[in-house]
C-alpha cells in the first residue's frame, strides 16, 4: 500500500520524499485532533480511580 501511494505520487523523488511526509504528517494530525477523542468515550479505559480518596 505504502509503496503504491508512493509511486503515484507526483515529482522526482525528492519531492516525493516531502510530500509523503506532509501526507503522514496530516494523516497523523487528523487521528490525533478527530478520530483518537471520537474514539474515546467508548473506551472503558478512560475512567480512572487513582487519586480519588486522597484528603
Amino acid at each position: 500500500m505504502y509503496a503504491w501511494i508512493f509511486r503515484n505520487l507526483p515529482g522526482p523523488i525528492w519531492l516525493r520524499i516531502i510530500e509523503a511526509l506532509i501526507l503522514i504528517a496530516a494523516i497523523v494530525l487528523l487521528l490525533m485532533v478527530y478520530v483518537f477523542p471520537w474514539l474515546s468515550q467508548f473506551s472503558p479505559f478512560t475512567e480512572s480511580t487513582i487519586g480519588l480518596n486522597t484528603p
